[in-house]
């Protein structure tokens, strides 16, 4: 089965706050295995562009530090599952420890 996974990086890591990241590292997996993993400039950041730029290149899971509830409600409706409460790593790193189940989460720290 295949999965895309989006990581907001500043740094080559992860950022706590999405709206804020350097660039997307796209991972893509198929089997539980990272096949592919690359990185794309975001668009400009206004309300609602994100969610839409990942739906448009087939994201299914994103992780990130927070997010306010508009933008986690919004890839909810693009089926782009949320992980919140990420705070570091790197992308392959993350992804794996998602596969493994020793992903470490935690609250929302975005307060808008």
């Amino acid at each position: 089965m295949k999965k895309i996974f989006a990581i907001p990086t500043a740094g080559g890591r992860l950022t706590p706050h999405f709206g804020r990241c350097e660039q997307f590292a796209i991972v893509e997996t198929e089997n539980n295995k990272i096949v592919n993993e690359y990185s794309l400039d975001p668009p400009e950041h206004q309300p609602g562009t994100y969610p839409r730029f990942l739906a448009d290149k087939n994201v299914d899971v994103i992780f990130a530090g927070g997010m306010g509830p508009k933008a986690q409600d919004l890839f909810t409706t693009n089926n782009i599952e949320v992980y919140m409460g990420v705070y570091e790593g790197e992308p392959a790193e993350i992804v794996n420890q998602y596969y493994k189940g020793q992903l470490q989460s935690g609250d929302n720290s975005c307060d808008h």
